[in-house]
């Protein structure tokens, strides 16, 4: 009886230690998600082309499998549409999967899943015609945003917030998701706990390090990050709130914000950010010091926004 004791007992903890193991962020999933949005299939996830409707469809498919509950009267997209130069009414959506906690407060977590596509609403700016696949930018970030909601959808606890995880799009074209969200939120912003947004999260330089703005806009920001490291991962901060990416327009709703970013490379907004250039393994690693700095900005019941001068 005792030796089937502990046989099961073991069972149970190999079980335990195997479900923990799936829910932590994996390399080898980032860098399925990031092939699968970076196909020429996808055709570069242009604003108002197929593809981009494509990766908003496979963004709500996974947050429906994780179990995110869609907020939007019964849907995962919230669908706006915006004008740009002499492009009219371009529609766009966003992807939003919520998570409850039964938390008063919430914590927002961003990335925007379009890119150039073929360039057509450019107005000549890059190279009409050819497929910006987008692997760094953004379908990184996508990859990050999908990592952090399987792990607080399905790592057995009950966090003291709620997580709201949006899939942003239009971004190339004047951050219009999340301008759109933030003039339209399905939750009051006063109620956001903060937000963090990754954009181009997959080419990691350790002579640099990976950059992380929003610093200045909450007065905890330092004690929360006192004392965190993570393996493999260098980081810096910035005070800045404001930024050319989707956290700009939460910061400017006083909601305070960090901002995830690897930096600029020779392949930024050109037909060469291909998948097989992403760093999936150091973007493990930066996912999983996102987390560090999520749980412990989640043992402060309020963080006070400040404006950065």
């Amino acid at each position: 009886m005792k030796k089937r004791l502990l046989t099961g007992l073991c069972a149970l903890g190999l079980l335990a230690s195997a479900h923990a193991q799936d829910t932590l962020p994996s390399a080898k999933r980032i860098q399925k998600t990031v092939n699968y949005l970076a196909s020429d299939k996808l055709k570069g996830r242009g604003t108002a082309e197929k593809g981009s409707i494509t990766a908003s469809n496979f963004v709500a498919k996974q947050f429906r499998k994780l179990g995110l509950q869609p907020i939007n009267n019964g849907s995962y997209f919230q669908d706006f549409t915006f004008d740009r130069n002499a492009h009219k009414n371009i529609p766009s959506r966003n992807v939003i999967g919520f998570l409850d906690n039964g938390a008063a407060r919430t914590i927002i977590i961003g990335a925007h899943y379009d890119h150039l596509g073929t360039a057509g609403l450019f107005d000549g700016k890059y190279p009409v015609g050819q497929i910006h696949n987008g692997a760094d930018d953004n379908a990184s970030g996508v990859a990050g945003l999908l990592e952090l909601a399987r792990y607080y959808a399905k790592n057995r606890e009950k966090e003291p917030f709620n997580f709201l995880f949006i899939a942003f799009g239009g971004e190339e074209l004047g951050l219009q998701g999340s301008k759109y969200y933030t003039n339209h939120p399905l939750q009051p912003l006063a109620d956001v706990h903060f937000m963090l947004n990754m954009d181009m999260i997959g080419r990691y330089n350790p002579e640099r390090g990976i950059g992380i703005g929003g610093y200045g806009s909450a007065a905890e920001w330092p004690q929360v990050f006192e004392g965190v490291t993570q393996p493999g991962i260098k980081f810096f901060t910035d005070a800045a709130g404001k930024g050319a990416s989707d956290h700009h327009n939460f910061y400017m709703h006083q909601v305070p914000v960090l901002f995830f970013h690897t930096g600029g490379h020779d392949d930024y907004h050109k037909p060469t950010d291909d998948a097989p250039k992403l760093q999936a393994q150091s973007e493990e690693q930066i996912i999983r010091l996102e987390i560090r700095l999520i749980n412990r900005a989640m043992h402060l019941p309020t963080l006070k926004y400040t404006e950065v001068k």
